[in-house]
């Protein structure tokens, strides 16, 4: 076999083989010899076909099969004698493919880029701390409450927050649109469902009234022959009711697990739960910008094979996350979607495997048992969870990465400045989630700034 390499680009390689034609030959003979005993043909014993007529009858396929398994064991052999790493998998086309003759391919593939890591000494992270306090936990309590109201009918005008019973039909001139319409529709006025000005035009009515609004649909509505036009819509007002909040009374108390209903256990579970959603989102906070200053020091030119590989991975998210099903198509999902966060995710992933390489990191076993635990605490049975974890090599590998990740963090915020900043719990979570907007906006920019 003799192999040539080519360096088309940073991570590019076109790797050209040669198999000597005496080898593809006597791989083809033996493969016929092979067909010759467990084929049928009409007029002969099984085993018992001339050769002439089984070359006749399928030589082309058997040397087409033969010539496919051999380059694709070539094309193994020769990336591991030139020690190239490569990035998903080639494209190999045959350029000499007869009898005879060597065989002669082509195989172009993609290489993992060689990074020279370049440190983030001196970067400046923020470490949110916050303490929750009881009017916290009164809080968190209220928010529970209101996700569990009931709306209860009121013979009264409607009030922002309350829900209103209604038929509406709407109107562009004097002509009514599709999709404009429906009967006994409940809708909570304040929740900005509704086109811009329809929900706050239907405060003060009452049960029995009829109400004329008027709107304009926005310019980037998605129906575009609404988008920017005024319309009218006639509405009948059936009934007005007002949300009723539980008490917390044990039965309430119960519905979040605390068997007993005690309301003092009631309040510590609730804590436990904020202290756990404050710490995951300091972390979160954390990691982002110690992942923001890794990408800014470090130019990685990214394997298109990976950026496929993990788009093809977000659209069977997305699919799941919105119930398409398990036969859902994904093709059918626009790359374009996905790809600014693919390659981004790519990018992270290549620079923290180099973090953990140059570091020699690892995740024990009990490392792993430990994360387990502490992802099961959110469970019911936690036992049997983490029994699940560790059993399962999948579950296990994840939780493994998600450990080394950590530690890979950890290695970066030791070059950094981490300052900690005190805060209270709302601005900890808003502060999370606004590091989590400005990344995914930069992530945005920098792939419009390379298109």
């Amino acid at each position: 076999m003799q192999v040539s390499v080519e360096t088309t680009s940073q991570i590019e390689r076109r790797i050209t083989v040669q198999v000597p034609a005496a080898e593809v030959d006597e791989a083809v003979a033996a493969r016929l010899q092979e067909t010759a005993k467990r084929v049928r043909l009409n007029g002969f014993r099984q085993g018992k076909i001339p050769m002439a007529v089984v070359r006749q009858r399928y030589g082309k396929d058997v040397r087409n099969e033969v010539v496919g398994e051999l380059m694709r064991q070539h094309y193994v052999r020769a990336i591991t004698e030139q020690s190239l790493n490569p990035a998903g998998y080639p494209s190999i086309e045959p350029k000499v493919d007869q009898s005879g003759k060597d065989l002669e391919f082509v195989a172009t593939l993609e290489i993992y880029p060689e990074i020279e890591l370049a440190s983030i000494d001196g970067t400046e992270i923020e470490r949110p701390q916050a303490d929750i306090t009881d009017a916290d936990i009164d809080q968190m309590i209220e928010t529970l409450r209101t996700q569990r109201a009931e709306f209860q009918p009121v013979e009264r005008a409607a009030e922002t927050g309350d829900q209103v019973k209604i038929d509406f039909q709407g109107f562009l001139g004097d002509e009514p649109f599709e999709g404009g319409s429906a009967e006994g529709h409940e809708l909570e006025l304040g929740s900005n469902r509704f086109i811009p000005g329809f929900e706050e035009q239907l405060a003060g009515a009452k049960a029995g009234d009829d109400k004329t609004i008027t709107v304009t649909f926005p310019e980037d509505y998605q129906a575009e022959h609404l988008a920017g036009q005024e319309a009218t819509f006639k509405v009948k007002v059936h009934e007005v009711s007002a949300k009723a909040l539980p008490e917390v009374d044990a039965d309430f108390i119960k519905e979040f697990g605390v068997e007993d209903g005690d309301a003092d256990k009631f309040r510590a579970e609730v804590k436990a739960n904020m202290e756990r959603e404050v710490k995951q989102a300091v972390q979160n906070r954390v990691k982002q910008q110690a992942l923001d200053a890794l990408q800014k020091a470090n130019e990685v030119t990214v394997p298109q094979a990976l950026i496929d590989q993990e788009t093809d991975g977000l659209k069977r998210q997305a699919a799941q996350q919105f119930g398409l099903g398990d036969d859902f198509d994904v093709s059918q999902l626009p790359n374009e979607l996905f790809a600014d966060q693919a390659r981004t995710r790519v990018k992270v992933g290549l620079l923290l495997a180099e973090v953990i390489k140059q570091n020699e990191l690892d995740a024990s076993d009990d490392e792993v048992r430990a994360r387990a635990e502490e992802l099961a605490t959110q469970y019911q049975q936690p036992e049997q969870v983490v029994d699940q974890y560790m059993k399962n090599d999948e579950l296990k590998n994840q939780i493994k990465s998600a450990v080394l990740e950590d530690k890979a963090v950890d290695k970066l915020l030791d070059q950094a400045q981490v300052k900690d900043v005190s805060m209270s719990y709302e601005q900890v979570l808003q502060a999370a989630q606004q590091s989590q907007e400005a990344a995914d906006e930069e992530e945005s920019e920098e792939s419009d700034a390379k298109a």
